[in-house]
């Protein structure tokens, strides 16, 4: 059992230019997974806007949170609109690696 506490995870919302950016902190898992998936809902279901997920300062994410990214792709492909993901941590790189689902999330890359 972890009894250390977990890094408190968020998520705020940038829009410009068109885009949207979720950017994501702290610990994806499933105890935050209903409260992240409501949140998402209308971002994703919003086709005039492209989506971008900022992963920069998460520190972790469980097999929800991969499950969220994935159901949001899912959607986002069903409606023809444009889904990065951006500044993904090497920890969290790797685990997307290993799991082979790297290859379905496109990326940007920030100079």
């Amino acid at each position: 059992m972890n009894t250390n506490k977990n890094e408190k995870f968020n998520a705020t919302t940038e829009s410009t230019d068109g885009t949207i950016t979720v950017v994501l902190s702290g610990e994806l898992d499933l105890s935050v997974a209903p409260e992240f998936r409501l949140m998402m809902k209308p971002i994703v279901e919003d086709s005039n806007h492209d989506l971008i997920i900022n992963l920069k300062n998460l520190k972790y994410i469980d097999s929800t949170g991969i499950g969220i990214l994935l159901s949001i792709l899912k959607a986002r492909h069903g409606m023809g609109s444009q889904f990065l993901v951006e500044d993904v941590p090497s920890q969290i790189q790797k685990l997307f690696d290993m799991t082979g689902i790297s290859k379905f999330f496109a990326t940007k890359e920030n100079s």
